[in-house]
């Protein structure tokens, strides 16, 4: 996972705790909102996607030979 990828995981991880907090989503919705933030920041920290992998997608970026 490249470090654009992790910084704008983190940043939307940050919104969605946002709008929690301020009212803005609330009940199942809001719930929701923490599972992905979580998710979020977890993968971010591990510098890894699950989903990533299973569809073969990278955001690293390779060194040109």
């Amino acid at each position: 996972m490249g470090s654009l990828d992790k910084t704008v995981r983190l940043l939307i991880a940050v919104v969605l705790i946002a709008l929690y907090f301020l009212g803005v989503v609330e009940g199942v919705i809001g719930t929701i909102a923490w599972v992905v933030a979580a998710i979020f920041i977890l993968t971010s920290i591990i510098s890894f996607c699950p989903l990533y992998a299973v569809f073969g997608i990278t955001t690293c970026k390779t060194k040109s030979a």
